[in-house]
């Protein structure tokens, strides 16, 4: 099978614009098993994906480990893997980002859990709003790419305003940033601002942990170590990572309402994740997999139909009643 490609902004590479997210497999989601994981990369890229993320703190660095055991097996040429860095940071605090030596040893790790001599592409790991308005943390990252240990370096930010500042920055090449059907605020301004500039966009969340499956109800219990569980209200890291910081009964109000206009013959997460690629500031669409069913499922949703203007302006709409309200200024 064969993706359809998109420019990653001004870095020369052209991306599956289905990529494969990587914490799933890393852990914070519930038990996934080793072989499952792999099944779940390998049948993705199987599917025809070439952009994997990850980051260094999902299963402190299992994810980006078993990246490494699954591309060393099947050989040939690699996809681009994304991964980040300063979430390891204890306490997270704007400071860590600042030494120049906490970023080299993040960076180190990183090279070796990947088993690779340059990482391809590093993002900052959502760090606090403080950090973007500090030039030295950018220098840091410049100097790394002139070392030769990373090509390319980006930011994964919470807020827009974090997007809008980060890519004042002319080196930070891509602004990984939460855009789904349940938050579309980034489309207003930063979109605009991202083409401008010729900067990649990387849409995570895009299945608002699993809500826009359509496949949850009030009834629905996760396992402890499942961040659905346990960071249901933020008590972990930023409550707009789990659920897309939608209240669980207003999503599922908002979800029974967008059954209607799943195609025939798709799934509701295919239709989410084709919405998402109506978009044409979006690089690539980054979903998680827990197995092979799953990662196939969602490379198939880049060979929907184009939705039409009608389905985009219901979707709009449901946004607007439902779910605007709850997040449309809080990020």
């Amino acid at each position: 099978m064969t993706l359809s490609k998109r420019k990653f902004g001004r870095t020369g590479w052209n991306v599956s614009e289905v990529g494969f997210g990587a914490w799933a497999i890393g852990g914070a989601w519930g038990s996934v098993a080793e072989d499952d994981a792999k099944a779940a990369l390998n049948a993705a890229l199987d599917s025809g994906v070439t952009f994997i993320d990850t980051a260094d703190v999902y299963g402190d660095g299992r994810s980006e480990r078993i990246i490494r055991d699954v591309l060393r097996q099947r050989g040939g040429e690699r996809p681009v893997v994304a991964t980040k860095l300063g979430r390891r940071l204890d306490p997270h605090v704007t400071s860590g980002y600042a030494s120049k030596r906490e970023l080299a040893g993040f960076i180190d790790r990183s090279l070796s859990n990947l088993g690779v001599d340059v990482l391809d592409l590093v993002q900052l790991h959502c760090p606090p709003t403080e950090v973007y308005y500090r030039p030295e943390v950018f220098d840091a990252m410049d100097e790394f790419v002139a070392a030769g240990k990373v090509r390319f370096y980006g930011v994964s930010v919470e807020k827009v305003e974090e997007a809008l500042k980060a890519i004042e920055y002319p080196n930070v090449v891509s602004v990984q940033i939460i855009y789904n059907m349940f938050r579309q605020r980034p489309a207003e301004l930063f979109f605009r601002q991202a083409r401008e500039k010729n900067v990649a966009v990387i849409a995570r969340v895009p299945l608002a942990s699993g809500m826009l499956t359509g496949k949850m109800s009030a009834d629905s219990v996760f396992a402890s170590d499942d961040h659905r569980a346990f960071n249901r209200h933020g008590e972990a890291f930023d409550v707009g990572e789990t659920f897309s910081g939608v209240p669980y009964d207003v999503a599922l109000k908002a979800v029974d309402e967008l059954r209607g206009l799943v195609p025939v013959d798709a799934s509701m997460a295919q239709l989410a994740l084709r919405w998402i690629l109506m978009e044409d500031a979006v690089s690539v669409v980054i979903p998680g997999s827990k197995n092979a069913v799953q990662a196939a499922s969602n490379a198939c949703a880049a060979s929907l139909a184009p939705l039409s203007d009608e389905v985009m302006q219901s979707v709009r709409e449901i946004y607007r009643r439902h779910i605007a309200p709850h997040v449309h200024q809080r990020w």
